[in-house]
């Protein structure tokens, strides 16, 4: 067995681990495998277990390896920030965004979708830690965006993506993972069609599984450590 095919089984073991003890379905999380900066033997070595979505991070690199690995039946998610002059590429390419805050950039992603193709999958990013670094909307802001979004053609709203503010505090990590989790649950309230809380990654995975994570964005656990920049 390889040592990729090593580390997804583990991962799988935590996610079967940390489902049973919330009380949750393993079929309701799934793993988005991380491939920034990864090469394309590793990503088709991870295809190779089974896992079909991979999330980029870099316009450019993404698209190349989109095209590289053409043959292969991959879904290919978005999830770094998005600036208004790479939304074509984005909305050409990829089959999920995940880190949209701006009806300009909707609206750019819904106006520039290739019809041939379905309607690109997006997810409002929010920035629930509040972070002057991170990109996301705020929490205040969420509900009337979401609708917005919600309305434009060549789009399909599927959820929320959140990084929360790393940290050693079980307590904290929990609770701004719960305060996520009841967001979500608010705009579903308004928009039923919602089924995607996009939370959790390498570190938090048990706990964003306990507050109701859907998609676990995971690269180290499955790749190992990330090479260093030259």
């Amino acid at each position: 067995m390889t040592r990729i095919a090593e580390n997804v089984q583990k991962v799988r073991a935590q996610i079967l681990a940390a489902c049973q003890a919330a009380g949750r379905d393993p079929r309701e999380v799934q793993i988005l495998a991380v491939s920034k900066t990864r090469t394309h033997e590793e990503v088709r070595e991870a295809f190779g277990t089974g896992l079909r979505a991979f999330g980029e991070n870099y316009v450019q690199e993404g698209i190349e390896k989109i095209q590289a690995l053409q043959d292969l039946p991959l879904e290919w998610h978005f999830i770094g920030p998005l600036q208004s002059n790479k939304s074509r590429l984005v909305a050409e390419h990829f089959d999920w965004v995940h880190s949209l805050d701006r009806l300009k950039i909707a609206e750019r992603l819904s106006a520039q979708r290739p019809e041939h193709l379905a309607p690109l999958n997006v997810c409002l990013q929010v920035n629930i830690s509040h972070e002057a670094s991170k990109s996301g909307c705020s929490e205040q802001e969420a509900l009337d965006l979401a609708r917005s979004i919600a309305t434009l053609p060549r789009l399909r709203l599927r959820g929320l993506m959140v990084i929360p503010a790393p940290t050693q505090d079980a307590a904290a990590q929990q609770a701004i993972l719960a305060q996520a989790r009841q967001l979500f649950q608010q705009l579903k309230q308004h928009l039923p069609a919602l089924d995607t809380l996009s939370m959790g990654m390498s570190d938090d995975l048990e706990a964003a599984v306990a507050e109701g994570s859907t998609l676990l964005r995971i690269g180290t656990a499955l790749f190992g450590p990330r090479p260093s920049k030259p």
